[in-house]
């Protein structure tokens, strides 16, 4: 598996605090299976000219350092969209380098020409990955739709499945209508799993749909390829929730977190 939104560099954000809880969840990613890493702390695209890129990487290397072998250890940003038309063409804001831009917004300001701005990015040879969009207050599968079609990917958080209640309803929405092209954990140094959404996907899909989701597009997106098209993910309500249960536990179902 390969999880390219994370926020385990340590003492820049809201997620890890020190090395060692970072460590931690790496050692657990590890016995899942997790190949490759990408740590991705929150960046303003207004102050996207003045990012932390030296002080990020000496990070990195001090937490690869004190890692497992595996995964291997990448850099990006998770970018908030804060401003239209910045240039975000620095190859050190892209997941490991590659030409693909992890960007959100604001949870309750969605902008109205996103698209427009997704658009922007791709003719300036970049790839706009969306992050969460099930997060995002008013947000709906026709409006990831056309984000999708003004050439954004669309990454999902494992909580969209396996999290609290309130998420699950539309992350199986854009799972049934096709509109999700890979996974991600979003793990702020808790037990967020990709390790568990994979088994999820085997359970209500197929081991070929769950690849393509945690490993195979997440791949080919920091290899500078095009994603390949995730089919529609379609199952009966209590069906997805008795696999939900076996996944994680009766309460998965219950909580309102």
């Amino acid at each position: 598996m390969i999880d390219i939104h994370t926020h385990l560099l340590p003492g820049v954000d809201d997620g890890s605090r020190s090395i060692e809880a970072s460590v931690g969840v790496l050692e657990r990613f590890a016995r899942d299976g997790v190949e490759i890493l990408v740590c991705t702390p929150h960046l303003d695209a207004s102050e996207a000219h003045e990012a932390p890129h030296e002080r990020n990487a000496e990070l990195l290397a001090a937490l690869a350092a004190a890692a497992p072998a595996k995964p291997h250890l990448r850099l990006g940003f998770e970018i908030l969209l804060d401003a239209p038309g910045v240039d975000l063409s620095d190859p050190r804001l892209g997941l490991a380098g590659s030409t693909a831009r992890l960007v959100e917004f604001a949870r309750m300001g969605l902008p109205p020409a996103a698209a427009k701005e997704f658009m922007r990015l791709r003719m300036d040879g970049l790839v706009p990955v969306v992050a969460h969009p099930e997060r995002y207050w008013g947000c709906s599968a026709d409006l990831v739709e056309t984000w999708r079609a003004a050439g954004a990917v669309i990454q999902m958080d494992v909580t969209a499945i396996l999290g609290p209640k309130r998420l699950h309803r539309f992350g199986e929405e854009l799972l049934a209508r096709g509109l999700v092209d890979l996974f991600a954990s979003d793990t702020h140094v808790d037990k967020r799993s990709l390790a568990a959404a994979r088994q999820w996907l085997i359970e209500v899909a197929d081991p070929d749909v769950a690849h393509l989701l945690t490993r195979d597009n997440p791949r080919r997106l920091l290899e500078d390829q095009d994603v390949i098209p995730v089919p529609p993910i379609k199952l009966q309500l209590a069906m997805i929730r008795r696999l939900r249960e076996l996944v994680l536990g009766p309460s998965s179902s219950s909580s309102s977190d």
